[in-house]
Formats: structure tokens, C-alpha cells, sequence
């Protein structure tokens, strides 16, 4: 989370009163992320989270609200999105579509155990399965084409080694077929800083803007390229996901070339983020070298899933 719009206390206040939420005590930015303008505000004695969305338009926000609205509902810990007085989960403020969260208990962790790998596989299947029946999803919207057209503007920006590497990379994601794969809702971007602890159990999922239908393997292939560190911690992470949703033939068939195509998805935000930078009052800008660091290992030393 960023910010990159500045509110003004008094519009604030004005904006928040068909919630029902009580009077405004104060808030504060949120200096994490990449995407969104997100802050901190006390209301009524409790703790809410505000979201100011930078550049989704109403279809988009419309699903990602509804999603989350549709998993809290079933049990996935994550921000629930409160409506105001006529039943609407977003209004302009600042000029900008914005929405006011549940703010959910506990701490992200920086070095998961295998524990914890074991815990959040299973939560991410869960996430699936429950997302299974979420009418009329919208495409994920860094999928195989946003990764092919993004690579290509980004490619005549780069040092020539890099710009080798990730031309191989787009030819090689270009002549596999992942459509016999499952498909459904994936978050897209459950890295450590969008999951919540608590007494060892997880009790937030944030940040679904990155959310959409793909294959469902695309997803737990991003969080074991955050995650799991070792083979310790990636054999929990899937054993975790697989005793809740197993993972078909094909799927450990393309388990090497969907964590390279997760890697490269990660690799490229982070560099148009460093050569298509935006302004902002607080901006977090991630280095884009680890993930391609880990994509060069992966198309060296391709990982099998252990079984």
C-alpha cells in the first residue's frame, strides 16, 4: 500500500458520514503496496482502513468489492467492504473511487516457518474453493496477455542481459498451454505482507486487486515463490493446499513452467514500477532484480513438485 492522494480532514469526515460510522478521530497513511492510496482511520472508536483506488475503473472495483464481499461471507478472513446508507461499496472522494474496510487483527510475519507454509496452503484452497462459485469473474489482469504486452514495452528499457532474458522467457510462456489446467478465482498476490497472524493461525488475507479468473495453479505458484524459501517450507505449502483442494496430473506436469511464469509476472510489475514511475506523497517501489534473480534460477534449476 502507497499514497498517492492526500485527503483533507474535513472532506474526509463529510465522505464517511452516510456510513454510519461515527465521528472522525483521526488517520494516517499506510506506507506499503504499490497500487493504492490506503490509510489508517479511527471512527466511532473503532479502527477502519480506507482505500483510495488509483486508476481502477467502476467494472473492475464493482467485482473486486463484490469478491471480497462474496469470500468474507464464506469465511475467508479478509476485508470486508461496509456499505453506506443506499447499499453502495464505493464513492468518489478526492475525486477518486474509494471504500472503507473492516480492519482485521494481527501482524504479517517475515520469515515463515514450514508451519506456517502448511497453514497457508490450506487457506489458499479454501480461498478457491469458495471463490468457486462467484458469478461472472473478471479476467486475472496480469495474466499470459497483460505479461506478453508488458514484457515487449519493457524489453527496449533494459540492459541488454536483461532484455535477453526476459525475450526467451515471453517465447517460452508464449509455446506453453495451460488451458486443460482448474480454473477460478485467484488472488494473484498473496505475498507475506497480505497475509495477517494471530496466536499462529492466519487472520487476514488483504489486497484482492490483482484478483481475477485464471488457473488456479498461477496462484499457489506466486505464493510459493514468496513463500517457501526451502524445500522444507514449499512440500508444507503444498501439502497444506493439496489436503484441501488435490492438485490433478496436469498440474504437477506444469508446476516448473507456471512458478517461471509466476516469477516472470512479479518480475515485469516491478520493473515497469521502476521505468514507469508515479508520483506520490508516500510510495513504496519494490526492487524488481529478486524476481528476476529467481526466475534465471528457476529456468536453470526447474523445481518438480514433491509427492
Amino acid at each position: 500500500m502507497s499514497v498517492y492522494t492526500t485527503v483533507k480532514h474535513d472532506e474526509l469526515a463529510r465522505w464517511l458520514a452516510t456510513l454510519g460510522t461515527g465521528p472522525l478521530e483521526g488517520f494516517a497513511g499506510i506506507a506499503a503496496g504499490m497500487q493504492n492510496s490506503n490509510y489508517f482511520v479511527s471512527v466511532g472508536g473503532t479502527r477502519r482502513v480506507l482505500t483510495i483506488f488509483e486508476s481502477l475503473v467502476p467494472e473492475a472495483l464493482d467485482f473486486y468489492l463484490a469478491l471480497q464481499d462474496h469470500l468474507a461471507v464464506r469465511g475467508i478472513p479478509c476485508p470486508h467492504p461496509l456499505p453506506d446508507s443506499d447499499g453502495r461499496f464505493w464513492r468518489l472522494l478526492a475525486g477518486k473511487p474509494a471504500a472503507l474496510f473492516t480492519c482485521l487483527p494481527g501482524e504479517c510475519i517475515e520469515t515463515p516457518t514450514a508451519e506456517h507454509c502448511r497453514t497457508l496452503g490450506a487457506t489458499l484452497a479454501r480461498l478457491h474453493l469458495a471463490g468457486a462459485d462467484f458469478p461472472s469473474p473478471m479476467p486475472n489482469p496480469c495474466g499470459e496477455a497483460w505479461r506478453q504486452a508488458t514484457g515487449q514495452v519493457l524489453a527496449p528499457l533494459l540492459t541488454a542481459d536483461e532484455r535477453g532474458r526476459l525475450l526467451a522467457e515471453l517465447d517460452f510462456q508464449a509455446a506453453i498451454d495451460y488451458s486443460n489446467l482448474p480454473r477460478g478465482i485467484v488472488h494473484g498476490d498473496l505475498f507475506r505482507d497480505n497475509v495477517l497472524w494471530r496466536g499462529g493461525m492466519i487472520s487476514g488475507v488483504l489486497d484482492f486487486y490483482f484478483a481475477g479468473e485464471d488457473s488456479l495453479l498461477f496462484d499457489l505458484a506466486v505464493v510459493a515463490n514468496d513463500w517457501a524459501d526451502d524445500a522444507e517450507g514449499l512440500r508444507a505449502l503444498l501439502a497444506g493446499y493439496g489436503a484441501v483442494r488435490p492438485l490433478q496430473a496436469a498440474e504437477h506436469e506444469a508446476w516448473p513452467a507456471m512458478r517461471r511464469a509466476a516469477a516472470l509476472r512479479f518480475w515485469l510489475l516491478r520493473l515497469d514500477a521502476r521505468h514507469h514511475p508515479r508520483p506520490g506523497a508516500v510510495v513504496t517501489v519494490k526492487n524488481p532484480d529478486h524476481f528476476g534473480a529467481l526466475l534465471q534460477r528457476l529456468v536453470l534449476a526447474p523445481d518438480a513438485t514433491p509427492r
